[in-house]
């Protein structure tokens, strides 16, 4: 309802149950209803509907409007197309449709008016009628709506305080309402009851998943421990770990105390040369290490290796969350800017801005330490111990990382699932308090998750042809994070999924101690709704946007016949013969040292260990470390691998894919940070709904000034030059200045010989709206650096021109002398 003057409008705030009778239909049925043509969730409610409304599609939407109604239930904001198909009734139920957007990923909500914006709280009033309404994510995306001047007026402003009211978290309790609308009904959760699991990837929620990981990766000197199945060791490691087959449980419990949080060193992954990678937290430095519990350590941390260890420290060269957080705020902050100040960052301080962030630092700092692990357990017969204070945040990163580099299995859909699965869902990271849904510990929030997807994405966008999953993947695991809906993001370690899961709670009685009791009464609690893990697609996901999860890759050769766990050829090549049996050495800033206290419980012994304690300032004194990382070059460049069989024979699956980390090669994640930028650019400057936005007249005359480029240049320059193109250097790319957008835009990778690419046609300029990865060729560096006019200006929202990406040869040609050139404040040819 509407008071006040005509001027100015005030919404009485309806109660939910009467907007229920007035919107809500009688016809209902098992699966879902149909509700003014939408397929509302079983017990989903309409609050709100406008109609004769246009949604502002994005560049992979194909651009341009999309006409239709708008919805707003207390779950979405549900746009519905008016030339859509009717719904199947009889169809499974999907939580979103390909134009809607849960409330709980909304941040805030700006409507524009005639020349004026605002940000619209539950407690504003709105002196104009709003033509636009703009919805900021969390996901970093914008969705723009745009009312009709046919759209009663009562109808935008009612669904601009619906949407404003209900997306607000309030209070705790808000998430759990926002997952009693979802799921929360009768037909809703006997759905999910009887929705079966995906079968082709690995849980590791029992002792045969853990096996099968075992077996896969060829460790037999390991076996999985129960020792931890009621979580009496540790609270935050998984009921089932991985230990040596040395150590008896009796003995393993001995070892619990000596770490931090319990979380000692666990088996983790198996590289085909003999190398193990394991995880564990820092020391407790204030325990009595006995003799008993020095040998179950030893055996622990060495594993199945008996000659040498190398723990690799992560806290010194690692940001921590609290860094990342700031970073992510920085980026989001840069990339939507502020729409209600009107603030944004000028286009000529973009990139450095974007540097100033920080967040490519970080990326690039874990890309390069998990390439320092990689290339350690590519050596062979050894073990390498990722070392973190709490073993809960950048250890997930670093381990993960180092399976995607080395394991093939890891970049196919299901074997990435298995690895988040693996490395973070049961191994402990903190989700629930790093996502922070409720919005009520921001010492707590840090998006350790998203930092690692991105550095995923900066690998995959380097090896594109060494993925089975592509972006796309990528970025419906980046959205689905900020959904509160999932079993797997919305607890810190598996203990608390049991209780919520199975509504345990303690009891302590003096013999058996604590034991996990289960309560009958919980489980029928209608407030507390099952809960679906984030890989169940078809629950989130039409099949048309699952298709693009996957694409077509080389089959895995079949590993070569093991023997005692190492590969049985030349297993003694990477042998490190130069270092004393039983030597643990550490890894740092990249040198490799000895320090006498690295092992607390052998600061004070003699004897058999006296002799590994040399001081080794530098990994000059190290020489099979040394020998070691001389002999796998961190440059090598990624496109020098090739899939088939060359001149020095097939190709190891199980090399490492070692990214560039130059600063050019690095590139920012634009399918995901900038797919909002046009938007929120456009809405900084308002204007009439009746006029086109800036953005998109700025395009209009880039495009014009593409097209006079293109026919001056085949006009004066019909014969190319007869000069032969020489083979661009292998450090071309590390060299170029970091202003010529390649941190946005990243830059294509010097050609081998035995990849073909065809270049694309010169014709085409219209690539930013195509689908795909980044443009394959860099653009050539400039002239002159004194050129910063108008060619630098709006290139993070338009790309380069593709006339530039026609050319083999990427080397600045001057025009020749009778070639006039049109006089324009646009981009030159060599932007």
């Amino acid at each position: 309802m509407l008071t006040g003057s005509k001027t100015t409008f005030k919404v009485r705030q309806m109660l939910p149950d009467i907007k229920e009778r007035m919107l809500s239909q009688s016809g209902t049925n098992a699966r879902s209803r149909d509700v003014f043509g939408l397929r509302c969730l079983p017990g989903e409610c309409v609050l709100q509907r406008a109609v004769m409304v246009r949604k502002k599609l994005t560049a992979r939407e194909g651009r341009g409007w999309l006409s239709g109604t708008l919805f707003c239930t207390h779950f979405r904001v549900a746009f519905v197309p008016q030339d859509s198909p009717k719904p199947d009734d009889n169809a499974d139920p999907v939580l979103l449709g390909d134009h809607d957007v849960a409330l709980a990923s909304i941040e805030k909500v700006v409507v524009v008016g005639p020349n004026r914006t605002k940000l619209v709280t539950p407690n504003s009033s709105l002196k104009f009628t709003p033509e636009e309404l703009v919805l900021y994510c969390r996901d970093l995306r914008v969705i723009c709506f745009l009312f009709d001047r046919l759209t009663p007026d009562a109808q935008v402003i009612e669904m601009t305080y619906t949407i404003a009211k209900t997306y607000q978290p309030l209070k705790p309790g808000s998430v759990l309402s926002f997952q009693n609308a979802a799921l929360g009904s009768v037909e809703m959760k006997q759905f999910l009851s009887n929705r079966r699991r995906d079968a082709h990837m690995n849980w590791f929620e029992s002792v045969s998943d853990w096996e099968q990981e075992l077996e896969r990766c060829g460790a037999t000197g390991w076996r999985v421990s129960s020792v931890n199945d009621r979580f009496e060791m540790s609270t935050s490691l998984p009921r089932f770990i991985v230990v040596p087959q040395k150590v008896l449980d009796t003995e393993l419990k001995k070892s619990f105390a000596h770490f931090n949080e319990g979380r000692i060193p666990r088996w983790c992954w198996r590289h085909p040369r003999g190398s193990d990678l394991l995880r564990m937290a820092s020391f407790q430095n204030n325990i009595y290490h006995e003799k008993d519990d020095i040998r179950n350590l030893e055996l622990i941390l060495f594993g199945c290796q008996s000659s040498l260890c190398v723990v690799v420290e992560l806290g010194e060269e690692l940001p921590t969350p609290a860094d990342i957080q700031l970073a992510h705020s920085r980026l989001r902050a840069l990339c939507l800017g502020d729409i209600s100040t009107s603030v944004t960052v000028p286009d000529d301080k973009w990139l450095s801005t974007l540097e100033g962030t920080h967040w490519l630092d970080y990326t690039r700092s874990c890309l390069k330490k998990a390439s320092e692990v990689a290339c350690l357990l590519r050596g062979g017969h050894l073990t390498v111990a990722l070392q973190e204070a709490e073993d809960r945040d950048m250890s997930c990163v670093v381990s993960s990382l180092v399976q995607v580099m080395c394991d093939p299995h890891c970049r196919t859909q299901h074997g990435f699932q298995s690895l988040v699965q693996k490395e973070w869902v049961m191994a402990g990271h903190r989700f629930y308090s790093r996502i922070n849904y409720h919005r009520d510990n921001d010492k707590e929030e840090s998006p350790v998750f998203l930092l690692f997807l991105d550095c995923v994405w900066q690998l995959w966008s380097q090896y594109p042809s060494r993925f089975q999953l592509t972006d796309d993947f990528l970025l419906a695991l980046h959205d689905s994070i900020h959904l509160p809906l999932f079993s797997s993001f919305l607890a810190n370690c598996q203990r608390e999924r049991c209780k919520r899961s199975q509504n345990l709670g303690q009891s302590y009685t003096p013999v058996n101690g604590w034991r996990d009791v289960l309560h009958p009464d919980s489980s029928s609690d209608p407030s507390d709704p099952p809960l679906p893990p984030v890989w169940d697609w078809a629950l989130q996901y039409s099949k048309q946007r699952q298709v693009r999860f996957t694409q077509p890759v080389p089959p895995i050769p079949p590993l070569q016949p093991l023997l005692n766990g190492n590969l049985n050829t030349n297993p003694d090549t990477h042998r490190l013969t130069d270092t004393i049996p039983g030597s643990v050495f550490l890894l740092s800033r990249g040198t490799f040292t000895c320090p006498a206290n690295l092992l607390p419980w052998r600061s004070s012994s003699s004897g058999v260990y006296k002799k590994s304690h040399r001081r080794a300032p530098s990994s000059e004194n190290v020489p099979g470390l040394e020998r070691l990382l001389k002999a796998w070059a961190l440059t090598e460049l990624p496109q020098g691998l090739s899939s088939t069989s060359g001149s020095q024979g097939p190709l190891d699956p199980y090399e490492p894919l070692l990214p560039l980390l130059m600063g050019p090669c690095m590139g920012l994640w634009r399918e995901c940070y900038l797919r909002g930028a046009l938007h929120a650019q456009a809405f900084s400057h308002p204007i009439s709904a009746n006029h086109p936005h800036p953005v998109e007249r700025l395009a209009r005359e880039v495009q014009q000034l593409k097209d006079k480029l293109a026919q001056v240049s085949t006009s004066t320059d019909p014969h190319p030059p007869t000069k032969t193109a020489e083979p661009r250097r292998s450090d071309t790319n590390m060299n170029q200045n970091t202003n010529n957008g390649t941190f946005l835009f990243p830059a294509s990778r010097p050609q081998s010989a035995g990849v073909t690419r065809a270049a694309p046609p010169a014709t085409s300029t219209n690539h930013q709206t195509t689908r795909g990865p980044p443009p394959t060729s860099a653009p050539p560096s400039r002239p002159s650096h004194k050129d910063n006019g108008g060619g630098n200006k709006h290139t993070f929202l338009f790309g380069h021109s593709s006339l530039t990406e026609a050319r083999p040869d990427q080397r600045y040609y001057p025009a020749p002398n009778n070639a006039k050139l049109p006089k324009s404040n646009g981009p030159s040819i060599a932007s």
